[in-house]
């Protein structure tokens, strides 16, 4: 298993994607994994005043889990890449 970065994923590799949410009291960690889709920069809905267009973009990961649900996801500083293939 190797661990990538987001600008390095394309179509079609099998992936691992874990996240965390800091809490007052722990960690809450989640693990999806998929295949990738695709892969892209949006913007949020969240205003910032130093982004481009006055919005918050973050890379947005879009998965097809092996039962065939498709779930997106929005990658930050603290989700771990991981490559299954």
């Amino acid at each position: 298993m190797t661990t990538l970065q987001p600008t390095s994923l394309t179509p079609g590799q099998r992936v691992r994607i874990e996240q965390q949410i800091v809490q007052r009291d722990g960690v809450w960690t989640t693990a999806v994994e998929g295949e990738v889709l695709s892969i892209q920069l949006e913007p949020t809905g969240s205003w910032y005043a130093h982004g481009r267009r006055d919005k918050l973009w973050l890379p947005r990961l879009r998965l097809k889990k092996p039962d065939g649900e498709l779930t997106t996801l929005n990658l930050d500083m603290a989700s771990v890449i991981t490559l299954l293939n």
